[in-house]
Parts: C-alpha cells; structure tokens; sequence
C-alpha cells in the first residue's frame, strides 16, 4: 500500500535524535543523546527575529549510570548549537538528576527539577528519549556474557518491562516466564 502523505513540497525541518550507549569500566556505563534541528529555510519569529536556514539546536546530554542500580552517578551537558545566547543560561538545568535513580517516575521527576522555566524544553525532551535508551544499554551491557541472573537486576528490569508494551503484558507469556524464572508470584 502506497502512503497518500508523499512528501511533495520543499523540506522545511529535520530533527534527529541519537543515543549510544558505552561500557565506563564495567560496571558503568555512559549514555549520550544528541538532539539537532536543523532548519531548511530562512524562518521569521512572532518576536521579529529572523533565523537563517541551518543548525537551530545541537546538544548533547552524557549520562554516567551505575549497573547495581540505575543510579546517574553524573551529567553532563554540552550546548553546540542554540538559537539564542540566553538559552545558554539552561547548561547546569539538568545538575538536579544526579543522583536519581532511573525507575518508573523518572521522566515526571525530571520535569518538576528541569522543565517549564526552570530549564530547557530541548534538553528535557532529549533526555525523554534517552530514558528508554539506558535500559536497553543497561541491558546489554548485563547481557554480554550468559551468567547467572542476578535476582535483584533482574527484578529492576521486570519492573521496566511489565506492560511497557503488549509482548510484556502482565497476562503475557513472557511476564509469565519471566516470574517462573524470578520464582515471583
């Protein structure tokens, strides 16, 4: 089947997102996401700024997260590219999350310390796609070597997975297997 929504006009945005996970030191990794907007066209701002075509956004969040407990051990944050100097003053906006464990409730922590105006919408937005990237990093990273499971990560993950999508539904037969191998109920 053909899609009706062919791109027929004139490319006027891409924004792509990144995210690469590395081993640290074995027992930590480190996680980067890029997000970069880049702009087709010369485009006109209700403030009357007039931004040419080209890079509009390009950073960078580096995450170093501890594999015992999905704990950010630290951040850091790199502003390549931004429309305006004041959006500059967002650089330490996400300091607050070392220290957080990435769990269910993650994403709605990091807004309250870092969204609206206490940070930028951009880096929040990144890192809301990073949050997922990191489990399935952290995944790979305990699964390189076919070990004996380690009943406490592999709960952490079990908590990640359930009903996360229709294949880890609670019903399922993977959460079902998954509990017979914890020895959960």
């Amino acid at each position: 089947m053909q899609s009706i929504w062919k791109s027929k006009g004139k490319k006027l945005h891409t924004r792509n997102i990144e995210v690469t996970t590395y081993d640290y030191d074995g027992q930590r990794i480190i996680v980067e996401g890029f997000l970069k907007d880049d702009r087709f066209q010369e485009s006109h701002a209700a403030t009357g700024e007039t931004f040419p075509k080209g890079v509009f956004h390009h950073m960078v969040i580096r995450l170093l997260v501890n594999c015992s407990n999905l704990l950010i051990e630290d951040v850091d944050v790199n502003l390549i590219a931004v429309p305006r100097e004041v959006c500059r003053e967002t650089i330490d906006c996400l300091a607050p999350i070392k220290g957080l464990t990435i769990t269910k409730g993650f994403m709605s922590k990091v807004k309250k310390m870092a969204g609206g105006n206490k940070g930028c919408t951009h880096l929040v937005e990144l890192l809301q796609a990073m949050a997922p990237a990191i489990i399935q990093g952290y995944a790979t990273h305990q699964s390189q070597k076919p070990i004996g499971i380690d009943s406490h990560q592999a709960k952490m993950m079990f908590q990640f997975l359930v009903n996360t999508c229709r294949a880890w539904r609670e019903d399922g037969p993977f959460v079902e297997m998954f509990r017979k191998k914890l020895n959960m109920k």
